[in-house]
């Protein structure tokens, strides 16, 4: 069982309402509610949104939702929260639609105590509101965290930063639907928290606001799994065409399906072998995603034609790894 609570609060009836919000939580529930494949990954997430009045979400009943997210015995919980954020020197703060003054929200520490206790094996806390690196922040000391066995947070900023919007979205939750989108997958398409960090905090310059990310866990949960840009049974045949790690495959002409009439007529190249060429077209694959490269030769093509060899890249011999360990 998975589940997701998505929370997006533009409404504020006490300060400045937000815009951009709402629009980010159906963003987060569009990616999440199913896979490339159109299978389901998280079935019928619970969304709370606030655009006016009609629809407040008070702070009752946010906590109400996440003290029921994190109450069943799920394979993963996931929290994600877009709207104002606040701090005192107590700890930070997410604020409901009837917030007054900031330190009335819905503490973060309430939230970390309530995924702490979870008895769910995944804890997936994402946030996306200002100040939202306080999370699991001691109020006493700045370096001091309380994250529990299979909890993770992501928080669009530090403790002392506001988190940015730009086009009518916010700045970290549209690099987080990209990434799970894949433009944080690896090679077998799973998308993991640690994959997700990786690309917003590469996306953000120095000078821009900072995410966070805290994890006590000893394995990563994929959030999502996009379309591989690799078949599997391909990725598999690593250890079948590269039987150790430091072997270097000599290529002949034999593997280039592709000739030139000069080429045809000269009696010194050989015909194009279609077993050969079946194997090229995985090695080319290969190319694409960086796990094999020529050696001494700019492209595959010439280092066929020209007889030479190719050979597994660091990122070529991980994945061989993980096939020759079965973990592919």
């Amino acid at each position: 069982m998975r589940k997701a609570l998505i929370v997006g609060i533009d409404h504020y009836e006490h300060c400045d309402s937000l815009d951009g919000c709402v629009k980010d939580a159906h963003s987060v529930n569009s990616v999440l509610e199913r896979h490339w494949d159109g299978t389901l990954n998280f079935p019928n997430p619970k969304l709370l949104t606030s655009t006016e009045q009609t629809s407040a979400v008070n702070q009752r009943a946010l906590k109400d939702a996440v003290e029921e997210l994190f109450r069943d015995d799920a394979e993963i919980a996931l929290f994600y929260f877009s709207g104002h954020g606040d701090r005192d020197d107590t700890g930070g703060f997410l604020c409901a639609s009837d917030m007054r003054d900031g330190d009335d929200g819905l503490s973060l520490s309430a939230v970390m105590t309530l995924a702490n206790r979870s008895p769910a094996k995944n804890k997936v806390i994402i946030l996306d509101s200002c100040f939202s690196g306080a999370a699991a922040t001691s109020a006493v000391g700045a370096h001091e965290a309380d994250i529990r066995d299979g909890v993770t947070i992501l928080s669009a900023s530090t403790a002392g930063q506001y988190a940015m919007e730009a086009g009518g979205s916010g700045v970290f939750t549209s690099l987080l639907v990209d990434a799970l989108n894949g433009a944080a997958a690896n090679l077998v398409g799973d998308i993991t928290p640690g994959s997700v960090y990786a690309h917003i905090d590469q996306s953000l310059g120095s000078w821009r606001q900072r995410p966070v990310f805290k994890t006590n866990v000893k394995r990563f949960v994929s959030l999502r799994r996009s379309k591989p840009p690799i078949a599997l049974n391909e990725l598999r045949e690593l250890t079948v065409i590269f039987p150790s790690l430091d072997f270097q495959l000599r290529l002949d002409p034999s593997y280039e399906p592709t000739r030139s009439t000069e080429q045809i007529e000269d009696p010194a190249i050989p015909a194009p072998d279609p077993k050969e060429n079946a194997t090229f077209e995985v090695l080319q694959n290969y190319v694409k995603v960086n796990l094999v490269r020529p050696v001494d030769s700019l492209h595959m093509y010439y280092a066929a034609m020209e007889s030479k060899e190719c050979e597994l890249t660091v990122l070529g011999k991980h994945y061989w790894n993980l096939v020759n360990e079965r973990l592919i």
